[in-house]
């Protein structure tokens, strides 16, 4: 050993550091992640895992076999897979730029100096995340009753006839999208109102100076500044839309007709109400694929939110 070395090793041991705490030093990181890969691995990887093998077998109950692709071939098949999709797509269409609009116009206000107790505004437009989602469904059924609902009562008052809210097709649309419209357009708005409070007040006073009105600053330079958040709070109201299940099922069941039936509420009658397990996993895959791709193309169309 040369002398160099001796010296090194003296100089370790002067200062405490042995070969034994050098390597309990190193390990220290991976000892401390080890219990989050465990549970990582055991409740996020297996049950994914699981269930893509499950999409490739006929699993119904106790009983499965090897099918190969033929659980994906009858979801991509069945017309009511895909009208269930259609249900989504238009509850999206509609309910995701009005929440997005609402809650942009929220935040603006949220963020104005000449609002007093903005924090307890703020507090407020987050309230509706906060109840529970059966709770705040059950309310809404309470709210569209055709006889006891307080809309027709309302109605009533100005001599117009009750209205059909969870009965018709069109109008079990409209009582879904306000019910998430309520719930989630305050949540968006708290999201925009942290964007919107990194964007330089110097660009509104020389909007003023050049003489802009409220309006004008809105469209020109508080909707440009927002949108990278804007694409965020669309990416999550999208795919928060493609999973929607408790509304519609509490709200409707998927009625009228399955005019308001979701992806989710397809997935979930072919799991747990028929036990096909196998059919199930292989339509959640699909629908994952969808969403992910629908995603992508949010994030291409927009340029990341530079468009």
């Amino acid at each position: 050993m040369s002398q160099s070395v001796l010296t090194n090793i003296s100089s370790s041991v002067k200062k405490g550091i042995t070969p034994r705490s050098l390597v309990s030093k190193n390990m220290a990181p991976y000892v401390f992640l080890t219990p989050f890969v465990i549970v990582f691995v055991v409740f996020m990887v297996y049950p994914i895992l699981d269930s893509l093998y499950l999409s490739f077998t006929s699993a119904q109950g106790s009983t499965s076999d090897w099918i190969g692709l033929a659980n994906f071939k009858n979801v991509l098949t069945d017309g009511l897979f895909w009208k269930s999709l259609g249900n989504t797509a238009i509850i999206l269409v509609v309910q995701v730029p009005i929440m997005l609009f609402l809650g942009t116009l929220l935040a603006a206000s949220l963020n104005s100096k000449f609002v007093k107790a903005r924090v307890v505004f703020r507090l407020a437009v987050f309230l509706p995340v906060l109840i529970d989602l059966v709770t705040y469904s059950i309310v809404f059924s309470i709210i569209f009753n055709t006889q006891y609902g307080i809309l027709n009562y309302l109605l009533g008052l100005i001599h117009i006839a009750p209205v059909q809210w969870l009965q018709n097709a069109v109008w079990a649309k409209i009582a879904i999208i306000v019910a998430i419209t309520w719930r989630w357009t305050g949540y968006n708005a708290i999201i925009l109102l942290a964007g919107l409070q990194a964007v330089p007040e110097t660009l509104y006073e020389a909007a003023n100076v050049d003489g802009a009105s409220r309006v004008k600053q809105f469209f020109f330079i508080t909707i440009p500044m927002l949108k990278p958040i804007l694409l965020f709070c669309g990416i999550l109201s999208t795919i928060g839309t493609l999973q929607l299940f408790t509304e519609p099922f509490l709200l409707t069941n998927g009625g009228p007709n399955n005019a308001t039936e979701t992806p989710v509420m397809y997935i979930y009658q072919f799991a747990f109400q028929s036990f096909h397990f196998g059919y199930a996993s292989a339509a959640a895959y699909v629908l994952t694929i969808l969403i992910a791709i629908l995603s992508y193309v949010q994030i291409r169309v927009t340029k990341g939110g530079e468009l």
